[in-house]
């Protein structure tokens, strides 16, 4: 009997030094990469925000702000130039996405005109609703110009004004989601601080 109580010991100390021993490497591969992978965020919006604000070269001021009835929080950087307001890059989210939540950049002027979109975030399936990161596709040029107070930034499925991506509605309303996230948190920003 002190046989078989000796090998379960052993084994249990094993066990127990194996997963300490992976413990350890799991923290030290965490500490090695964290870093560098919010440097890798944080380069990604910011190439993010150049891209929705082209040639921007003024002052951001960052706000956050929730949407009525959402939970989480969308990030408004509004962008002065020589102290006036020009326009915002809007960090936003939607979780009605086909593969659940996704995160996007959205440029706006003053008046509230979308100046271009940015993908920081996704997982929609490939050569369907990933389609919505393709920057030369018709689908994210639409949005360039489009003022939300005049066109309902919807699919036409719904009654907006926007093509959806062929087999890819949900992704489509999606987008639109986020889009509209987006102007309703630069419009709540903006007069809660400009007006």
């Amino acid at each position: 009997m002190a046989k078989k109580e000796s090998t379960l010991t052993q084994l249990v100390i094993t066990l127990t030094l194996i997963a300490l021993l992976a413990g350890v490497a799991l923290a030290g591969v965490y500490s090695l990469t964290k870093d560098p992978i919010e440097a890798a965020q944080l380069q990604k919006k910011k190439d993010a925000i150049n891209k929705v604000l082209p040639g921007f070269q003024g002052e951001l001021k960052d706000y956050t702000c929730t949407v009525d009835g959402d939970k989480d929080p969308v990030t408004v950087s509004l962008a002065y130039q020589d102290d006036q307001l020009c326009g915002a890059a809007i960090e936003t989210y939607t979780n009605k996405a086909f593969s659940g939540r996704f995160d996007i950049m959205v440029g706006l002027d003053a008046e509230g005109k979308v100046l271009g979109t940015a993908i920081l975030k996704h997982s929609e399936t490939p050569g369907l609703g990933a389609k919505i990161e393709d920057e030369g596709s018709h689908f994210i040029q639409q949005f360039k110009g489009m003022n939300p107070a005049e066109t309902p930034l919807k699919v036409k499925k719904d009654g907006g004004e926007v093509d959806a991506i062929t087999a890819a509605t949900i992704s489509s309303r999606a987008f639109c989601d986020a889009v509209n996230r987006a102007v309703a948190a630069y419009n709540k920003v903006k007069e809660e601080n400009h007006e």
